[in-house]
C-alpha cells in the first residue's frame, strides 16, 4: 500500500482547517494531537469539556501539572486568559451552540454523516459516551479524525453504521491516515489523498462510494 499521513501529519491537517477566533473541542484520544500543531499567530480558544477555556499545547517533559489536565486525563496547559468552570457550565456551552468545530474520533462514519464511537455493541465492550453525543450535536461544525480502516482491514467509513449511533448526518468533513474527505449531499467527495495514493487504491480502501471532489 502507498504511504499513509502519520498521526502527527493528520493533526497538523486539522490544524490548518481551524479558522481564526474559533472556539474548538478536541476529543478524547487522536484528536487531542491536534493542539500541538494550531499556528502560532492564530487565535484559538480550546475548550475541555471538564470545565477548561483556553487551552494550549502539551506540557514539556517535567512540566507536567496533575491538577491541569483534558477530558482524556492527559496534562495540558493553560493559556493566558484561560479559565476553569463547573462541568455543567461546560455542557452548556456545548449544548447551546458556542462551539465552532469539534474534532472527534470514530468508530464508523456513513455516506450522510452518521457518527458511531461510544459502542462497538460487542457484548463486552465497555460504552464510553461521555459528551460525544453533546458536541455531536450542539457544535456548528464536526470533524473526525481516525484511521481509515480498522487494525483488521476494515473500512472504518461506510455506506451505512452498523454500530450504535452517536448522532446522525453531523459529521461534515473526515480526515483519515488516507485522505481527507467532505460529506456532501452526493456523497463522500475527495478533498486531498495521502502523496502516492491512487484514488482507485483509496475506493478499494472505502466501504462507501466515492465522489473525486478535488483529488487528482
Amino acid at each position: 500500500m502507498s504511504n499513509r499521513y502519520s498521526r502527527e501529519q493528520m493533526a497538523a491537517r486539522v490544524a490548518q482547517d481551524i479558522p481564526e477566533g474559533a472556539y474548538v473541542n478536541l476529543g478524547i484520544g487522536l484528536p487531542t494531537k491536534v493542539a500541538n500543531y494550531l499556528p502560532a499567530d492564530r487565535e484559538v480558544f480550546l475548550h475541555s469539556e471538564n470545565g477548561l477555556l483556553g487551552m494550549g499545547p502539551a506540557p514539556a517533559p517535567g512540566e507536567e501539572d496533575e491538577d491541569l489536565i483534558n477530558a482524556g486525563k492527559q496534562p495540558v496547559t493553560l493559556l493566558t486568559g484561560g479559565a476553569f468552570f463547573h462541568h455543567a457550565d461546560s455542557f452548556a456551552m456545548m449544548r447551546g451552540g458556542h462551539l465552532d468545530v469539534c474534532v472527534l474520533g470514530a468508530f464508523q462514519v456513513s455516506s450522510a454523516g452518521d457518527l458511531a464511537n461510544w459502542h462497538t455493541g460487542a457484548p463486552d465492550a465497555i460504552p464510553a459516551v461521555g459528551g460525544a453525543m453533546d458536541l455531536a450535536l450542539g457544535a456548528k461544525q464536526v470533524f473526525v479524525m481516525m484511521e481509515h480502516q480498522t487494525k483488521t482491514g476494515e473500512s472504518k467509513i461506510v455506506e451505512a453504521c452498523t454500530y450504535p449511533l452517536t448522532a446522525m448526518a453531523c459529521v461534515s468533513r473526515i480526515y483519515t491516515d488516507m485522505a481527507v474527505l467532505d460529506v456532501t449531499r452526493d456523497g463522500l467527495a475527495v478533498r486531498e489523498m495521502a502523496p502516492g495514493l491512487t484514488f482507485d487504491e483509496l475506493q478499494a480502501a472505502t466501504a462507501a462510494p466515492l465522489i473525486k471532489g478535488n483529488a487528482p
